[in-house]
């Protein structure tokens, strides 16, 4: 039997209130009730479209809890960042987190209206990463062969016609980042892009700790880059996803953590699909005030 005629019926995509949540990772009820959380003024919920670098916001996020110290993490015995820090969408992670203790530390790739309304009360702190959707497409297209959730891509031009319509877990990449972005002033929310953080990683980590109100010695700060590097990362088995189950990750089928780039998109988009790219992002983003960095080289 090919397997992923299994992956795709065991988890297949299951549209529910404008948004699409994966059969066997997610049940609908459980996320409709997110939405009457009671939130704590200490509640951080990083917030992405899915490959916009949530594992990276997993790590700063517990470094600076740690104030730094890479060794504190790792003696709590989790498998992956993800056991700290996990996504709240997950089938049984309301309940856990209810019970949590403060400060209660997720992420998300839930659409605004499926979120806790207590954030637009201000209550919690946000933190959106948003990244250049071409590389997004890119990188998305590389998880789908690795997650076993997740169907496996004919090939990358299926995947990006997929990915052109919505019809992919998180939907529309522009729909997402719009309608997070529209209600920003709603709520206590830090916006960052994924380039900024590659540009300049201390000043991004900066924002974060100031934002979320760390208090950490120079000395701290710059410990808490240097194991958010992508380099680095890559050797911590715990913000490497190394070991995740095998029954979530075909870790044979690539590295989860690939290459944590800008401008990937090139080595795949054919000129034609960059020109049909390029008129769907002008017609849904001519009225929003963001600008991307499209290319590496733009930055060095």
């Amino acid at each position: 039997m090919d397997v992923n005629d299994v992956k795709t019926r065991e988890h297949e995509l299951v549209p529910h209130r404008g948004f699409t949540l994966i059969s066997g990772t997610h049940d609908p009820d459980e996320v409709d009730q997110i939405y009457n959380l009671k939130i704590r003024d200490s509640d951080v919920f990083v917030v992405t479209y899915p490959k916009s670098g949530t594992i990276w916001m997993q790590q700063i996020l517990l470094l600076l809890q740690a104030k730094g110290d890479l060794a504190a993490i790792s003696q709590l015995n989790s498998y992956s960042n993800a056991d700290l820090v996990p996504w709240i969408e997950l089938i049984g992670s309301r309940q856990a987190f209810i019970t949590a203790p403060s400060p209660r530390l997720r992420v998300t790739h839930l659409q605004f209206h499926l979120m806790p309304a207590a954030l637009s009360q201000k209550k919690g702190k946000v933190i959106y990463v948003a990244r250049n959707p071409k590389d997004v497409l890119v990188s998305y297209f590389h998880f789908h062969k690795l997650a076993n959730m997740l169907e496996t891509p004919k090939d990358f031009d299926d995947f990006f016609e997929k990915f052109m319509r919505g019809d992919v877990f998180g939907c529309s990449w522009f729909e997402h980042i719009k309608t997070w972005y529209s209600h920003k002033d709603d709520m206590s929310m830090l916006f960052i892009t994924y380039e900024e953080m590659i540009q300049d990683l201390q000043s991004a980590v900066e924002r974060i700790s100031v934002f979320l109100g760390e208090e950490l010695s120079a000395e701290q700060l710059a410990s808490v880059v240097k194991h958010s590097t992508f380099s680095n990362m890559k050797k911590i088995p715990q913000a490497n996803y190394e070991q995740v189950s095998g029954e979530l990750l075909s870790h044979q089928q690539g590295a989860f953590m690939r290459k944590g780039t800008i401008g990937d998109w090139k080595n795949h988009f054919t000129v034609a699909q960059n020109e049909r790219f390029d008129e769907l992002f002008h017609r849904e983003m001519g009225d929003i005030p963001l600008h991307f960095i499209w290319d590496i080289r733009d930055i060095e």
